[in-house]
């Protein structure tokens, strides 16, 4: 199938969390993190938390909350009143500014050469009403038709009412669309409930049996929507 416009998600395809900041926040409470541990672990509680059931039965934010916590386990942060103020801060600024903010290297040659081979891109995100803002801070923001984010639009992925409203605003036809995100449950699945293909950005091969494309990178994925 030819590919005409390509959407991707935002959180575990272009941005993931800033660790770093993590480490100072924590470290401003008196809380000493390892910040390397907990950027291991984060694609393994992402995983985890992608079920059918997690899926249907709660949305994006009680995850979030989820999400957390459970980094915070496996990384072996125990509860306590410094560490419940640093994640408040943490929370706060993710508020206002978001804080999955780190782009990796290659994301920019990746959405460069989808661009300039004549993709049409949009951003189809389950987030917290801050996504547009915030690539375009990061300097993302221009390599996209529209950038559709769930809060703004008042519902999530896997709505297929999300995804056909990124159609709509990119003037794009479903079977020429490829979503590319990181959560089976949210992104194929969602994708393919709004006659999109939908496929998966998973570079540890947490998904070998799942039955849709897997990319091992934005570069790979960037290989086999330009072939043609």
């Amino acid at each position: 199938m030819r590919v005409e416009t390509l959407f991707l998600d935002a959180g575990g395809v272009l941005v993931f969390p800033n660790w770093r900041r993590v480490g100072e926040t924590f470290l401003r409470h008196g809380v000493v993190v390892d910040t390397e541990r907990m950027a291991a672990v984060e694609p393994h509680v992402r995983r985890e938390l992608d079920t059918a059931r997690a899926v249907s039965s709660t949305t994006d934010d009680a995850r979030g909350e989820t999400y957390w916590a459970r980094i915070l386990e496996l990384s072996g942060v125990s509860p306590s009143a410094a560490v419940r103020a640093a994640g408040g801060e943490l929370r706060a600024y993710h508020a206002v500014h978001n804080l999955w903010e780190l782009v990796p290297d290659d994301v920019v040659p990746a959405l460069s050469r989808c661009r300039d081979h004549g993709l049409r891109m949009a951003v189809v995100s389950n987030a917290n009403g801050t996504v547009r803002r915030k690539l375009g801070r990061l300097g993302l923001a221009s390599f996209f038709q529209t950038i559709v984010d769930s809060t703004e639009e008042g519902i999530e992925k896997p709505d297929p009412r999300i995804f056909r409203a990124a159609l709509d605003r990119v003037g794009a036809r479903p079977e020429t669309t490829l979503h590319v995100g990181d959560l089976y449950h949210v992104d194929v699945l969602g994708a393919r409930t709004a006659g999109l293909r939908g496929a998966l950005l998973d570079p540890l091969d947490l998904y070998p049996d799942v039955d849709c494309e897997r990319f091992p990178s934005l570069a790979a994925l960037a290989d086999a929507v330009t072939a043609h």
